[in-house]
């Protein structure tokens, strides 16, 4: 779709996978944002995830900043607009006076955003519009897709805890819960020479003039009573990322291994092999060949190059010579260029074809005969199984899934649509590290991850897994989430997080009371956020339900109440 969208320019793509945008001061809504949040106002919003975004405007609205407009990147590998794009849009938006960034692990779009703000920076000097960011993911356990289809980090890219950096380093001020960007705002428009008393005061009277949709609240709607409600098309809205092992990968990479010439060796890769492969570029938002003249860990993120290339045409004859010029092959033997260029060409074929996200490996040159080898132990074939769970495509592939391998309890999670990770326990040699005792129930995959982070960095808990109910969640959902947390018997305490936009909050406070009903809680506390769509409607039947559970509106009260618990 991307690549379409490049030969015009009259339409952009929003998203996909994300809330939407939405312009307060009455230029338009589109997505399904929990409209009494928003306040007509000064700030502009961008951010991968929908909860996270909603986080940021509810305490933007609380500081009486107000929003000017809120674009929702979305977590999806492909981003049809991008931070710097939003970032374009606000530095020319006068009624935008100060940014906000909301990033998360996957990808480089919040180093791209850091080189802009440098830029801007020094283009604008003191009369940049201030900028304050926040990044999920920090202590997202490496290798694994955090309920996002684009939250992962591929070869060469940053960590969380880097990105943080790399725009703290660029001048934006770094938060660790969006709840803290109203007043970090605040003072930060003040400090630039900006007016905040005038700005809060133009904000309010655009609230109190606006007349249109979102000044209305919608009715409440009556709490969810289908208790055992889950839709059968529950489980295909949540990805998880098909990863191949090395035993797997020759059963569909061997057809193109044989139209490239190339041999299959079960040897290691010495240590002169160079890296080859198609994955995303993320930036370009395009499949690229992605190589680099050395395997070497230490070196691979400072010399892996990405060579985007066109969907629909695949790569020229120009970007493969570029990119074998950067692997250093001038001087291969003239059999290996050949090799390495049909090789190339057979991967973006199979890239294509097989719906993958990444296919690489080591390859090396044969000395004696100057052929080119691929050495099967590095091999490394992701695919997103979107393809195969919305219309079955690509059963072959994902045949190849074993599912006997994997955490029972990730797997039944799955087939309820929620995405749950178990988190590991420090090892023994770490024991004087913080034991995992927190049970953690959250919606949305980015203020899942950013529930983790903020109960590590700003309240020293730790919890014990990473839960994402699904935007679709029902009370049956809920019930099952507190199934699968209380598997693990390292917990102490469950925190429900919910910062509702498609999930309405009724709904779960009743899924809560189901799993009271239902569910053997092993007498465990249980502290409730309810915020959000519906919100009332959730805090009210958490109030009334007389089973002793601690209910909060902040995240800060709520979270140091919950590590209050977990450390009796």
């Amino acid at each position: 779709v991307f690549s379409i969208l490049r030969t015009q320019s009259k339409s952009r793509l929003v998203g996909a996978n994300a809330p939407g945008i939405i312009s307060p001061i009455g230029s338009c809504r589109i997505g399904f944002q929990p409209l009494p949040t928003f306040a007509p106002g000064h700030i502009g919003i961008v951010a991968k995830s929908g909860t996270l975004s909603y986080e940021t405007v509810a305490s933007i609205t609380r500081s009486g900043l107000g929003q000017s407009l809120c674009i929702g990147m979305g977590g999806d590998i492909i981003a049809g607009t991008n931070m710097v794009d939003a970032l374009r849009v606000f530095e020319s938006d006068p009624e935008t006076a100060g940014i906000v960034l909301v990033g998360e692990v996957g990808g480089r779009a919040e180093e791209d955003a850091a080189d802009w703000i440098v830029d801007y920076r020094k283009r604008v000097g003191e009369k940049a519009k201030p900028i304050a960011a926040l990044v999920g993911g920090i202590v997202a356990p490496e290798g694994r897709i955090m309920g996002h289809a684009g939250a992962w980090r591929g070869p060469g890219e940053r960590s969380a805890k880097e990105k943080y950096a790399v725009l703290e380093a660029a001048g934006a001020t770094m938060v660790q819960h969006p709840e803290d960007f109203g007043g970090v705002m605040k003072t930060l428009l003040s400090q630039s020479g900006r007016d905040v008393g005038k700005i809060v005061g133009n904000a309010k009277k655009q609230q109190q003039q606006r007349g249109y949709h979102t000044m209305r609240r919608r009715p409440a709607t009556a709490p969810y009573r289908q208790e055992s409600r889950i839709t059968s098309n529950a489980s295909k809205e949540q990805r998880r990322g098909l990863l191949l092992g090395p035993d797997q990968a020759p059963t569909p990479l061997e057809p193109y291994l044989s139209q490239a010439g190339v041999s299959l060796s079960d040897t290691e890769a010495p240590e002169d092999a160079f890296h080859l492969g198609v994955t995303v570029d993320r930036t370009a938002r395009s499949p690229c060949l992605a190589v680099s003249p050395s395997t070497q860990p230490s070196q691979l993120s400072q010399r892996l190059r990405h060579f985007p290339y066109d969907w629909r045409e695949g790569p020229t004859d120009a970007t493969i010579k570029s990119a074998i010029a950067h692997m250093q092959l001038d001087a291969a033997p003239p059999a290996a260029r050949a090799q390495t260029t049909a090789l190339l060409r057979a991967l973006a074929k199979m890239y294509t074809e097989k719906e993958a996200v990444t296919l690489s490996a080591a390859v090396s040159i044969d000395t004696p005969s100057g052929n080119l080898v691929l050495h099967q132990p590095t091999l490394h074939l992701q695919f997103d199984d979107a393809a195969f769970r919305s219309c079955a495509r690509q059963e072959a592939i994902h045949s190849l899934r074993r599912k006997h391998l994997e955490d029972p309890a990730e797997l039944e999670a799955e087939t309820h649509g929620i995405v749950f990770l178990t988190l590991p326990s420090p090892a023994a040699a770490s024991s004087t590290a913080a034991q995992p005792n927190i049970g953690t129930l959250v919606n949305g995959a980015g203020l899942a991850m950013n529930t983790l982070d903020a109960l590590a960095f700003q309240h020293s808990g730790t919890a014990t897994n990473f839960l994402d109910t699904g935007g679709k969640a029902t009370a049956a959902t809920v019930k099952k989430s507190f199934e699968l947390i209380l598997q693990d018997p390292r917990v102490k305490v469950i925190f429900v997080n919910i910062f509702g936009g498609l999930t309405d909050g009724g709904m779960i406070a009743e899924g809560i009371l189901l799993a009271f009903r239902e569910v053997d809680m092993r007498g465990l506390p249980v502290v409730v956020r309810i915020r959000g769509t519906n919100e009332g409607v959730g805090q009210r039947i958490i109030a009334e339900s007389g089973l002793g559970l601690e209910a909060f509106d902040g995240f800060a009260e709520a979270a140091g109440r919950v590590v209050e618990l977990a450390n009796r």
